[in-house]
Formats: structure tokens, sequence, C-alpha cells
């Protein structure tokens, strides 16, 4: 007998009880709908197969204790077939435990259903878009990021089970501080120099350098000799690495789509299937970010201070304002997140 049958049988017996005038003040309109009386495994399965807390729901609005309700549930359960015994125990849990018969008559359910056991349409007509994974493109992924391919696609399948079309959307974090690390590590390591002192470190920083350097040449590009600008060094002496300089930016524009290409490759193994590869930087190049921005200010929700534009987030529950325009002209990490959830919506 499965839960979601056990979950009916109580609904029938809590209306019948009500029918029968022994359960109080408790009406049909007050009985919950079956999905409600939820039916669970008890921690301790010493103490049964299922177990059930419909008493303690209904005791309320029966005016009766939570126990005694919950004996009458137990003596009807008690005569139903395929239950072997029930027990009431503390405030009012209801505790089955099901008959030899009963136990083994869900691997006949299993065979038959196929692959439709264990489905249904609860979630039927809904579009539900689930983002998971998402790893910085700065290097190879990782096992952190293949645990949340595992859970993510995991939640995905549990969802379209329930009968929801899941659009799985990897988000890739193209734009922003990161990159810009990334690419100084590369040109640092493609020159043999220091690694900058926040760059990325690591045996693949050198090979993404050399991948980069050859696929270069093979365009007709000697990528080492593009114009250069020295970063300098901190007030500790360390190095900054590359400045915004042309040899940067052809690093960048080339390093990137690698790591883009390496990741899907990795989640293609790994068998998590991506319908949506939203790159981050799209946001800012097809003026996503402005247009937020744009909603925001005339909304009102906008003001400057400090030579920073901020969003007035405290007038809709946030506990202080955010910046999204920095005072150096840079956009805060804030204002992509604004535009990816206007995208989203």
């Amino acid at each position: 007998m499965s839960p979601e049958a056990l979950s009916e049988l109580i609904s029938k017996i809590a209306h019948a009880l009500v029918a029968a005038g022994k359960a109080g003040t408790l009406t049909d309109e007050l009985i919950p709908p079956v999905s409600k009386l939820t039916v669970m495994r008890p921690k301790d399965r010493a103490h049964g197969d299922w177990a059930s807390n419909a008493a303690m729901q209904l005791a309320k609005k029966a005016g009766m204790k939570p126990h005694d309700l919950a004996e009458l549930f137990a003596a009807e359960l008690a005569q139903s077939d395929g239950i072997k015994s029930v027990e009431v125990a503390g405030p009012g849990f209801i505790n089955i435990v099901l008959d030899s018969a009963s136990a083994a008559a869900v691997v006949d359910a299993v065979l038959e259903a196929g692959n439709a056991y264990g489905k249904n349409d609860h979630l039927g007509g809904e579009t539900l878009n689930l983002e998971f994974v998402s790893a910085n493109p700065t290097g190879p992924i990782h096992i952190g990021g293949t645990r949340w391919a595992a859970v993510g696609d995991s939640m995905a399948r549990v969802l379209e089970a329930n009968g929801a079309k899941v659009v799985r959307e990897y988000y890739f974090n193209d734009h922003g501080e990161q990159i810009n690390r990334f690419a100084k590590s590369l040109v640092a390591a493609a020159h043999g120099e220091e690694t900058p002192i926040d760059g990325y470190r690591g045996a693949y920083i050198d090979e993404i350098a050399q991948c980069v350097i050859d696929e270069a040449k093979s365009d007709g590009i000697d990528i080492l000799d593009l114009p250069r600008i020295d970063g300098g060094k901190d007030d500790k002496g360390e190095p900054l690495g590359e400045g915004d300089s042309e040899q940067r930016e052809e690093f960048r524009k080339r390093a990137v789509p690698m790591m883009f290409d390496e990741i899907r490759r990795s989640m293609k193994n790994f068998r998590v299937n991506f319908d949506v590869w939203f790159h981050e930087n799209s946001l800012y190049s097809d003026g996503e970010v402005d247009k937020a921005i744009a909603d925001l200010r005339e909304r009102g929700d906008i003001y400057e201070k400090d030579g920073a534009t901020w969003f007035e987030s405290t007038k809709h529950g946030d506990d202080k304002d955010r910046v999204i325009i920095k005072s150096d002209g840079n956009y805060a990490y804030f204002a992509a997140d604004i535009a990816y959830y206007r995208n989203k919506r």
C-alpha cells in the first residue's frame, strides 16, 4: 500500500467519522485535501512502515484531544485490507504496520507501471526555469561544480516526474573582475612572469595560455607582441599584473570561449544537459543592464550619492540600499543581478 493510498484512506475515514457524528465539531469542509494529509516514514522504522499526524492536524477543528481522535482513526485503519496493525504514539501520531502481502505488492505495482511508476501530473502545465552549477569560467569545473550538477539535475528530474516542464539553465559568469584576473594570469604565465597578487594559479593556467598562443598563431597573430600595459605593484610590492591592454583583451577574448567549451564538455560527460546557456556578458552587450536601471530610475528607485548610483532597495524591505554603479563608473555585481531577474520575468 502506497503512502498516497494511505492518505486517501485516512481522508475517507475522516469523512466517515464526521458522518457518524464521532468527530466532534469537525465538518467535511474543514477536512483538508488528500495531499495535505501527509503520510511519512517514521524516523525509527521499529515504530512502523508509515506514520500520520492527521489526528493532530484535525484535533483543534474537532474540538477533541489529538490522542482521542487518533484512537478513532487507528480503530478504522486496523480493519482495512493490507494493514497488519496500528498504534497511537505520543500526542497523537498514528503508526501503521503493513502486512507482508501489502508491503510486497509495491513490487508488482513498480513492474506494472514501468517507467511511469512514481510519476504524476501534480505540476502539469507548469514551466519551471531551474538554474544550477554556474561555476566561474576561470578554470576547469571541479568536484564542487559536479556536486551541484548532480543535485540540480536530480531536482529537475523530480519536478519532471511531477508533470512540470523543466528548463535547465547554466548561468555563465563571463563578465566582471574575475574575468580580468583570469586574463591577467594568462598573460603573466605566457611571459613566464610572476602570477598577479589577485590572479589564478595552477598548471591549467599555463596550459590555457599555451592554447591561446597556439590558436592566435594559427590565425596569423603573434599575441605576445601585442601592446602591453604594466599594472604596477600594490603597496606591498606585489605585482598587480597586466593593465587594460590590447594583449590582455586578446587573451580574454580567446580564453573565455575555450573554458566555456571545456565546461560544456564536462557537463555532457557528466550526463547533465542544459537547455539554456545564459551568458552574463549578454546582459551588458545587449543593454539589459542599462534598461533595468532605466526602469528603476523611472519608478523613482534610483538616486546618486558619493559619486555612485544607488538602488533604493530599503523602500522594498531591504536592510540597506545597494550600489549598482560604483564611483569609478564600473557596474556593481548587483546591477547584473537586477538585469538577470528582469530578463527571467
